[in-house]
């Protein structure tokens, strides 16, 4: 007997293997994969402008990327002792201006030359829900803690999004034509907008990027989706899967995301280094009672001919 339902995922045509070079831009759940994909050893770079959740702002630093629109002093404001941009997340912020305007226009330079390379790009969407700065008009990608008077929160339509998740792809298609896309919903409720108001915005993002997904039905080797959301409500049902807000996923839950993600994303000839490496990530957090014994320095030594021999296949790896 089976106690719960499984989610159908079907094997993308081109899997993740070593020579990828990967991007992984969003919300707080791209991060908690990425980190999977920098235990592993993969080549991966993640959210270049820290954490973002709404379509729209992601759409506009791929934009900015894109375009190597560099970022100004008009484009950056003072609050709180800090210098920060209303496009990136607040990791980013700097109590020197000119620090700051130098780590974003590093952070475009780098990025553009990584979109023409990468072989994949892994985009979680979080929220439809925005606010916009009531002077500019402007949707902003983070409030910094600026006072919310100053803001108007909206709901994004459907058609809004579809039309960012669009043009976030042309985008990137412009200057990497060969590009894997993997899109995909993050399981995480932020309930801090209401729970009415969180299922609403997550029907809005699931609505709209399958309108998008269903366009590129010709093109199905470089438009996947992964339902992490999916699994999440429906194979994980359970609050022992979250972490102690109760909205985030817990270690566990993380752990079998990215299980059911490999099996379907990463190539089958890549699974035996996976394993090489984390039986190489164990040893290294290894603690001896006795570090000064003929038997610990045997296991460095023994350890570092493993690191020695992987390096040799993959040059990339670091430990």
């Amino acid at each position: 007997m089976q106690f719960r339902t499984l989610i159908p995922i079907s094997k993308t045509n081109n899997p993740i293997d070593y020579n990828s070079k990967i991007i992984s831009m969003g919300s707080c759940f791209a991060e908690n994969m990425a980190d999977k994909f920098d235990y592993f050893k993969f080549q991966n770079q993640t959210n270049p402008f820290g954490i973002l959740f709404n379509p729209v702002s992601i759409e506009k630093v791929i934009e900015r990327t894109v375009r190597e629109e560099l970022f100004t002093e008009k484009d950056v404001f003072f609050h709180n002792e800090r210098w920060h941009s209303f496009e990136t997340h607040s990791d980013l912020s700097n109590s020197d201006r000119q620090e700051l305007l130098e780590t974003l226009n590093k952070a475009i330079e780098i990025t553009n030359k990584q979109l023409k390379q990468a072989t994949h790009i892994i985009i979680t969407y979080g929220t439809s829900w925005i606010y916009k700065n009531i002077e500019s008009n402007a949707i902003v990608a983070n409030c910094h803690k600026v006072p919310q008077k100053q803001f108007v929160k909206e709901l994004l339509s459907v058609d809004s999004i579809q039309k960012s998740i669009q043009n976030t792809i042309d985008l990137i298609q412009a200057v990497n034509p060969d590009i894997n896309f993997i899109f995909t919903i993050s399981p995480v409720r932020h309930i801090k907008d209401g729970f009415t108001e969180n299922q609403l915005s997550k029907s809005h993002l699931f609505t709209a990027l399958h309108q998008v997904l269903k366009t590129h039905n010709a093109q199905p080797i470089t438009h996947n989706y992964f339902p992490s959301y999916e699994i999440m409500m429906d194979e994980l049902r359970d609050y022992r899967f979250y972490a102690d807000d109760m909205l985030h996923p817990n270690p566990v839950a993380i752990d079998y995301i990215w299980k059911r993600f490999s099996e379907n994303y990463i190539s089958e000839n890549s699974i035996s280094t996976m394993q090489e490496v984390e039986e190489i990530q164990k040893s290294l957090r290894h603690r001896s009672f006795n570090p000064e014994s003929e038997q610990h320095r045997k296991f460095l030594a023994k350890l570092q001919q493993k690191m020695n021999l992987l390096g040799e296949k993959l040059p990339h790896i670091r430990f």
